[in-house]
């Protein structure tokens, strides 16, 4: 607990930039901008929490469960802690509905975040199953983050990303911007029942 407690401290100016950065409205109105894409999932095989070699295609594209997808790294301080709570908050509100979800975290330092890293990660967050961490070679990293038209050539300039796959036609929403917890709820269950 009192690890989270200090990730949600380091976290609180990020949101007193925000509101500064987007005005008082930012919590009563949506700052997100939403998009259906199409996307194929590279070939490639990456590294989870537990040092398991994954074939990512297979894994992300699942025929009856929703797939939530983002960027991040273990050490990062800015939005990664923001986008983590956001899968925190998801996986509370599931409840014994959790195994609806797949929720995916993919390493934009490699180099770094090693299965042991990821594995902390995790448990700092207290994160639940069906919640994995995955890293990989610099260029597996490069072709799955080119594969969603999200290339971070530089982990500190990435930018709040967050991708959920329609079970039923296989097609991703794109969300580009940092969402309520609320908002994330709503977003999941319209893909999830379309």
């Amino acid at each position: 607990m009192k690890q989270l407690i200090t990730v949600f401290l380091r976290s609180l100016p990020i949101f007193a930039l925000i509101t500064i950065c987007t005005g008082t409205a930012f919590a009563a109105e949506s700052k997100y901008r939403r998009t259906v894409e199409k996307y194929t999932v590279p070939d490639v095989v990456l590294t989870d929490q537990n040092g398991r070699k994954v074939p990512i295609k297979d894994f992300l594209n699942p025929k009856d469960t929703t797939v939530v997808v983002e960027f991040i790294f273990g050490t990062c301080t800015t939005i990664c802690p923001i986008l983590s709570a956001g899968y925190v908050n998801l996986q509370q509100k599931l409840g014994a509905d959790l195994h609806k979800a797949k929720l995916v975290s993919i390493s934009i330092d490699p180099e770094h975040d090693t299965p042991k890293v990821m594995k902390e990660y995790l448990k700092r967050y207290r994160a639940k199953p069906g919640w994995d961490f995955f890293t990989g070679s610099r260029d597996d990293i490069d072709k799955v983050m080119n594969a969603f038209n999200a290339y971070i050539p530089n982990k500190m300039s990435h930018f709040p990303l967050t991708l959920i796959r329609k079970p039923a036609d296989g097609s991703w929403v794109r969300i580009y911007g940092l969402l309520s917890s609320s908002e994330f709820f709503n977003e999941f269950n319209k893909v999830g029942t379309k």
